[in-house]
């Protein structure tokens, strides 16, 4: 499949949605050392480990759960790897699987906000999920609030060529970048039941999770 073909059926769309604020309590990590008799000298390992539903690490749907969170900022802004994608075909190759999901999810104008009122009221909101989950979740959310930013910068500087374009391309590159590696950070860590901390919106997301 080309490159120009690969991007042409993924109809894309922007959507702008509130940012609220609370607290993640520190409750949230768990530190647990090993005993002293399995200690060697000068030989310390420390772990710390997600805390869901009162167990000392999160169970198997928490994780899925919290792995697949991240999917939802990533297809938001897949239009942002237009230049990424098309000119490398290692990030063709880790895109192109999602290309099925990717066009339901853009196929309709209001999925993306319909998703993020899912996520936030549903799962975030909803004290029968585990901390572990709303916080992973709301991680999500906020990084995807973060792309009203690019948006607006990119509607209010629409260059043809030239200097302008060149900025505007290795703008959407590194937005595009920056989401696949909180993808690859935020789902690979949760499927491993470790607590990410993604850049710029962990603080938000703490704030966030009551």
């Amino acid at each position: 499949m080309s490159s120009s073909a690969f991007l042409c059926p993924v109809a894309f769309s922007f959507s702008q949605k509130p940012l609220q604020s609370t607290f993640l309590q520190p409750s949230l990590l768990t530190l647990s050392i090993f005993p002293k008799k399995l200690r060697k000298p000068h030989q310390f390992r420390s772990l710390i480990v997600a805390k869901s539903n009162g167990s000392d690490s999160a169970d198997v749907p928490d994780r899925l759960i919290s792995a697949l969170c991240y999917f939802y900022p990533f297809f938001d802004g897949i239009q942002y790897g237009k230049y990424v994608i098309t000119q490398f075909y290692p990030v063709q190759a880790i895109v192109q699987p999602l290309v099925p999901a990717i066009r339901v999810f853009k196929s309709f104008p209001f999925n993306g906000f319909l998703v993020f009122l899912t996520l936030y009221f549903v799962v975030v909101r909803n004290p029968n999920f585990s901390r572990y989950v709303r916080f992973n979740t709301m991680q999500a959310i906020v990084l995807d609030v973060l792309l009203i930013f690019p948006d607006l910068l990119e509607r209010g500087f629409n260059p043809r060529d030239g200097l302008g374009l060149d900025l505007l391309m290795s703008l959407d590159s590194t937005v595009f970048l920056f989401l696949l590696v909180c993808l690859v950070y935020g789902s690979s860590s949760c499927l491993l039941g470790q607590i990410p901390r993604l850049p710029i919106v962990a603080e938000a997301a703490d704030r966030q999770v009551l």
